[in-house]
């Protein structure tokens, strides 16, 4: 072979994923060495990382694959899937997603690439599409508020109990349920209540629920309506009684069925918790899901989650920002009344879409349909001589099977099709969307047998009566704001969803280099598998036998996590970070009671760690100790042991965040380690910036008991403008027992096999996006994931070493180095300017960029992220923006810019503005918007200027916007800032 051949080897790594991933390539990296001293990665690497946890062998993991290898292996995998018809309901449904949705928002990187929207300027697209959404909610349920989402309609109920227990009179600490709920529901219910010291009152009948009601010992109840076995209920009387005895009224309900049911508002509900999964969104294997909270407006200040509010701009336009509990977590920490960090945008966006695209009418005509075919289905089970539970429904029947229950399931499943069955022995039968003609034609041949004659359609459609009782019909009208009544065919929703997307920047336009947060490439092969229906068709409740490539996938994704970060047990179903901190403590907790020491309830944990660390805890019920920081942003080892030794008959444990919040890799975790072992307690590491470990270090080998993982940021799921997020718990094997308890298949269950219950509605969370990190890993191998953590640390030191001449980096490790992520410290230029970071922030804007994370960990500071997969380029190009924004505050030092009247004062500057015939501003409009010459090729206009905070939290204003609140000429029916 010639010597300037290349060998076949070489060749076929051409297209090795790895080159995708990482941003700069091989000649870039070593420019980039050059510039911090080093001549490897590897000299690099053991001048940052403390040799006390780097691991001596390489990850055990497959070889990469190709793309093209990766994609056909994980097909493979999800052809052993098998999708039947489900009628199990249970709070999931089929549904049809729009395709103009699936192809615009979910598979669309404007979208799913976006972050969650604290800098309100670049985020107006999907905050516009998120108060539609809680417009939606509210309009709906007949409430007068409602957030940007939660988690799962599950964990929605557990956090309307805690928003029940503190802002009711009653002072009671029970908390009452009617039992026909949901089961999932009720597991969550119990494992939220417990370490809060709630007593939960299950009512297993009416009369049950009657007596306790009368009783008046609750601080509130919850009624699901419908409720899990289909039937519906005038709750106004029962709502009466509770408020008497100063408790709050909680309704768990399905929006669809509220198209032609009274609202629970109009029955004096408090508060209303839900799902939007069957506005679109598949069922995925139980999620990701939008869940939903509405309240009276008297309640929105405790409120948990997201809430999108109406401000104004420095020009006096109506602007949306994030309101109220913006940062809840990270500013009351341990008094926070929950841990809830993420929401699920992306979801809740596709749901909001629905409601656009179908618009009140067209969702009344799908409910009607569906109810239609309920009440067909109802009369024909009648006619084959089978009885119904409940004489009233809207999409669900609970037919009494007695001795054939079995009969039946079995004969459903040879018929490819799945039912519900009840504790009590009756089958429940959930209709959607997606039933059809045939199967009702189905379900009465299961039902009926081979034998029977089945009845007529078109002859019951004449005279079946609707299951819906009269006093319960709907009379109010919904969804009556413009943009519900505009989109309606495709163009027009196409055009909308692009209006929208062009106001926002995501990751498809600019790095976002947030510290913290990771905003890494999240690659195309990764995402294509989240949409076949072999992964998004199956029910979170279906048989394991027709879910073997999920339960493949999940152990396979399992095993991977577990090589990565040196555990032996892992739980994938928490559904965000935060839900895996809660997991973690939960295990926790769960051990020291195993072991006769469940007094055991100190958490110490330092003052550099990530909100909702304290927030997890107290939830966990436990209590928090805050230990120090030393001057170098280390945490205090002698404060630690200090800490240990006085709670040490208490000390639970402690939670670290490792590499450090402050941007370091702290030189004593192992002795940390072991000065909390020999106290009792457990030691919690914070898997948020595994960014730096993967490859490098194993939390479970150092001497770590647990570590949740954030998969939507280390595992490149998206982070889809605040969720869907997924946050694994994984532990050494002494913990394995504790962690969180599988889904009930149904019914009554009481008893529950593991000490931990559920702390999501799904026994995996959000399965359906979990194809995205198995492919991830399996694209990268090995080498490839020690690779990409070296070049995260690489990208972030090479930008702290070029930034040095003009910004000091707060905090550095050993060597002057940081972790992967840096701190820049601008409080002495606010000191000396005015300038502070926040307007740094904004002026990053007329750069094309979002800002780093502002004023965390450190008030005054930006903390820069920019991960393994940006270019040198890209960030050459966010270095001289940086660079440029130094020389303008220096001109304000030097007195050639107004210290009031400067470019950074007033940023970001909008296309109106700078075109508009006056210009009343001291420096020119080139600099306002063309500060770098290079952006005069492609710029981006931001659509508001600087939203006004406090105007927006003094006038609390959550839902859509009067057409006639904008200014101009504006046509109301295509313009897209109508909401």
């Amino acid at each position: 072979m010639h010597q300037n051949t290349p060998s076949l080897r070489d060749l076929e790594q051409h297209d090795a994923f790895v080159h995708r991933h990482i941003g700069p390539n091989d000649e870039e990296i070593a420019q980039m060495l050059r510039t911090l001293g080093f001549d490897s990665l590897e000299a690099m690497t053991d001048a940052i990382v403390p040799a006390s946890i780097k691991s001596a062998e390489p990850l055990a993991l497959p070889p990469a694959l190709t793309e093209q290898e990766a994609l056909a292996r994980i097909r493979a995998i999800a052809a052993k899937n098998r999708v039947f018809r489900s009628f199990i309901g249970q709070g999931y449904y089929g549904t049809h997603t729009p395709p103009v949705i699936l192809r615009n928002i979910l598979e669309n990187p404007a979208w799913y690439t976006a972050y969650t929207p604290y800098q309100a300027e670049i985020s107006q697209g999907r905050m516009e599409a998120l108060i539609n959404f809680q417009t939606m909610c509210a309009d709906l349920t007949g409430m007068e508020i409602a957030n940007a989402s939660l988690l799962d309609e599950a964990t929605a109920a557990a956090e309307a109990m805690t928003l029940a227990r503190r802002a009711a009179k009653s002072k009671s600490h029970v908390f009452l349920v009617a039992g026909d709920t949901h089961p999932q529901t009720l597991e969550v219910l119990r494992t939220r209540a417990e370490p809060l010291g709630i007593a939960l009152d299950i009512a297993r009948s009416t009369d049950a629920f009657h007596a306790s009601l009368e009783k008046g010992d609750y601080f509130g109840v919850l009624v699901s309506y419908p409720a899990s076995s289909g039937w519906i209920e005038e709750w106004t009387h029962d709502v009466g009684i509770a408020h008497r005895h100063g408790a709050l009224a909680v309704f768990a309900t399905d929006l669809l069925a509220l198209t032609l049911l009274k609202p629970p508002g109009e029955m004096g509900a408090d508060i209303v918790v839900g799902n939007t999964q069957r506005f679109g969104v598949p069922l995925g294997f139980g999620g990701p899901h939008a869940a939903f909270m509405a309240c009276r407006d008297a309640l929105k200040r405790h409120m948990p989650g997201r809430l999108i509010g109406v401000s104004i701009d420095a020009e006096g336009q109506p602007a949306y920002r994030l309101t109220l509990q913006t940062r809840e977590q990270h500013i009351r920490r341990e008094k926070a009344t929950s841990n809830i960090c993420t929401a699920q945008v992306l979801l809740a966006v596709m749901a909001s879409m629905y409601a656009v695209y179908h618009g009140p009418e067209g969702l009344t005509r799908i409910a009607q349909r569906v109810h239609r075919l309920t009440a067909i289905l109802a009369a024909g089970l009648r006619a084959l001589g089978l009885r119904l539970v409940h004489e009233s429904a809207f999409d669900t029947l609970c037919i009494e099977a007695g001795e054939a229950a079995g009969a039946i399931l079995e004969r459903a499943r040879s018929l490819g099709a799945n039912l519900r069955v009840r504790g009590n022995g009756s089958i429940c039968v959930s209709l959607d969307e997606t039933t059809t003609r045939a199967d009702v034609e189905l379900l009465w041949r299961i039902f009926g047998g081979d034998e029977a004659a089945l009845p007529s359609i078109d002859a019951l459609d004449a005279t079946a009566p609707s299951l819906i009782p009269a006093a319960l019909a709907r009379t109010s009208a919904f969804l009556t704001h413009p943009v519900f009544n505009t989109h309606h065919s495709e163009h027009e929703l196409l055009r909308y969803m692009r209006r929208l997307a062009d106001k926002d920047l995501a990751l498809d336009r600019t790095m976002i280099p947030l510290g913290s947060c990771t905003m890494k490439l999240n690659a195309t092969a990764e995402m294509l598998p989240i949409t076949w229906p072999e992964f998004t068709d199956i029910h979170p409740l279906a048989p394991p036998e027709q879910t073997q490539g999920y339960r493949q996938l999940i152990d396979e994704l399992g095993a991977m996590l577990l090589e990565c970060t040196g555990y032996d047990a892992i739980s994938l179903q928490p559904n965000s970070g935060a839900q895996g901190e809660y997991a973690g403590l939960l295990a926790i907790r769960a051990y020291h009671a195993s072991r006769g020491e469940g007094h055991r309830d100190i958490c110490l944990i330092p003052e550099s760690a990530h909100g909702t660390n304290p927030a997890s805890a107290q939830l966990a019920g436990m209590q928090v100790v805050v230990t120090r920081c030393d001057a170098h942003g280390n945490v205090d080892v002698e404060d630690i042991r200090h800490a240990a030794e006085k709670y040490s008959d208490r000390l639970a444990a402690i939670m670290l965040t490792y590499p450090s919040t402050h941007g370091v890799f702290e030189e004593d975790v192992v002795e940390i380690c072991r000065i909390v072992h020999a106290h009792g307690g457990q030691v919690y590491t914070d898997g948020a910036n595994m960014n730096a470990l993967v490859g490098l270090a194993k939390p479970g080998h150092w001497g770590s008991d647990v570590s949740h993982l954030n998969l939507h940021k280390t595992f490149c799921i998206p982070h889809g403008g605040g969720g869907p997020g997924v946050g694994p718990c994984a532990v050494k094997a002494h913990l394995a027992k504790f962690l969180p308890a599988s889904a009930p298949a149904g019914g009554d269950q009481d008893d529950r096999s593991q000490r931990v219950g559920m702390v999501a509605a799904a026994a995996y969370g959000s399965a359906s996006i979990l194809p995205i990190s198995w492919m991830y890993i399996t694209l990268m191998g090995a080498a490839g994931l020690r690779k990409a953590t070296q070049v995260a640390l690489l990208n972030a030191n090479y930008i702290a070493k070029r930034l040095a001449p003009h910004y000091q980096t707060l905090y550095t490790g050993r060597n002057g180095l940081v972790a992967h992520e840096c701190i820049l410290d601008l409080r002495p230029i606010k000191d000396a300017t005015g300038i502070s970071a926040e307007d740094v922030a904004k002026r990053l804007i007329d750069f094309g960029f979002h800002a780093p994370t502002l004023s965390f960990p450190v008030a005054g500071t930006l903390m820069v992220e920019p991960t393994e997969s940006e270019s040198k380029h890209e960030l050459d190009r966010f270095i001289d923006a940086m660079i440029q924004i130094r020389e303008e505050i220096r001109a304000v030092e030097e007195g050639k810019l107004d210290r009031e009247d400067n470019p950074l004062k007033h940023a970001p500057h909008t296309a109106t503005q700078v075109s508009a015939s006056e210009w009343t501003h001291a420096y020119p409009r080139e600099l306002a918007a063309f500060p770098l010459d290079s952006l005069r090729q492609q710029k981006y206009w931001p659509p508001v200027a600087r939203v006004d905070n406090v105007y927006g939290d003094k006038h609390v204003f959550c839902s859509c916007v009067p057409v006639e609140a904008f200014k101009g000429e504006i046509e109301a029916f295509s313009e897209p800032n109508v909401a």
